[in-house]
């Protein structure tokens, strides 16, 4: 089981990027697609998630109305779009899979080896 995490990048303040997060091994519609982050010095700290079947997302406060969760079952990828980018969204991204809809990082059973978002000012 594998889920691997891609599209990170160097973004000016104010851009946007898509992550891609990719499962193999493992029926991705069948858990709910988390996506966490880690900053320097600082603990891994949700960021939202989506349903299985992409009818229901969360979002920390600090993404609302910049970052939306979306998936495809079909491709077995879940997508992270992130908009108006802020250099305090620097941070190693993560995607992970859990069987119930939880924000606690312990309860995700696989994740993705993480994508480094550097956002300049």
């Amino acid at each position: 089981v594998q889920l691997q995490a891609s599209g990170g990048g160097l973004v000016q303040a104010g851009g946007s990027l898509r992550l891609s997060c990719i499962g193999s091994g493992v029926t991705f519609s069948a858990y709910v697609g988390g996506w966490f982050r880690q900053a320097p010095g600082k603990e891994r700290e949700f960021v939202g998630r989506i349903s299985p079947n992409g009818g229901s997302t969360d979002y920390i406060d600090s993404v609302k109305g910049r970052f939306t969760i979306s998936r495809d079952n079909a491709k077995n990828t879940v997508y992270l779009q992130m908009n108006s980018l802020k250099p305090e969204d620097t941070a190693v991204y993560y995607c992970a899979a859990a069987l119930f809809s939880t924000n606690t990082p312990s309860a995700y059973h696989y994740w993705g080896q993480g994508t480094q978002v550097t956002v300049s000012s």
